[in-house]
């Protein structure tokens, strides 16, 4: 008799905690679904960040032609050549070879959902100018960066650094990873062609 009690109690015993781990299981597997729910909807509605500017158009220009002046410094939409930069941070020289006006190639990434960093060297002294590259470098290099990121220099403006996305600029007289990271996280691929290359 005791025998059956006790064997009847483990199973008893078994029985609930398999009952609890199913429910634990469930619990887990319904909120990670309704997190990602959540992710999706909040990258709908999630409000942009920066400088909103209005949208000078996506008209493509001839290679190689003037896409003339922008409504923002730098650009972040207006004319642009057909063909984009490919991602990656660009020093002067490299950008020998992209003509006298890179800014147009530069606006198609934009259109693509690209986010720029545009920065100036003129304004800093060796040592922060080498600081500010490495800085731009290391956070386009980390594994966790995402794709859609372009650096080159700009010697327009007045400040070390300026982010822009589509629509958007973000002036950074220091690098800030936090700021970079929470504009880029809002406005990238809030873009005409968010899914091209």
């Amino acid at each position: 008799m005791t025998y059956t009690s006790s064997s009847r109690q483990r199973r008893q015993e078994r029985h609930r905690s398999q009952k609890v781990r199913g429910s634990i299981v469930w619990f887990l597997v319904v909120a990670g679904a309704l997190g990602l729910v959540f992710l999706l909807v909040w990258n709908i509605i999630r409000p942009p960040q920066g400088e909103q500017i209005p949208i000078q158009g996506d008209n493509h220009i001839s290679t190689g032609s003037d896409p003339g002046p922008y409504n923002s410094n730098p650009p972040s939409s207006g004319p642009h050549y057909a063909e984009e930069l490919p991602r990656g941070f660009y020093e002067e020289a490299d950008l020998a070879a992209w003509n006298p006006f890179p800014e147009a190639y530069a606006v198609h990434n934009l259109e693509h959902g690209y986010i720029v960093f545009w920065y100036n060297c003129q304004v800093l002294d060796e040592a922060a100018c080498a600081q500010l590259k490495a800085q731009i470098r290391d956070y386009m290099e980390n594994p966790l960066s995402v794709p859609k990121l372009v650096a080159l220099p700009w010697e327009e403006t007045d400040l070390p650094l300026v982010l822009t996305s589509w629509g958007y600029r973000l002036e950074m007289p220091v690098f800030d990873a936090g700021q970079a990271t929470a504009f880029i996280n809002a406005n990238r691929l809030r873009a005409p062609e968010p899914n091209a290359p």
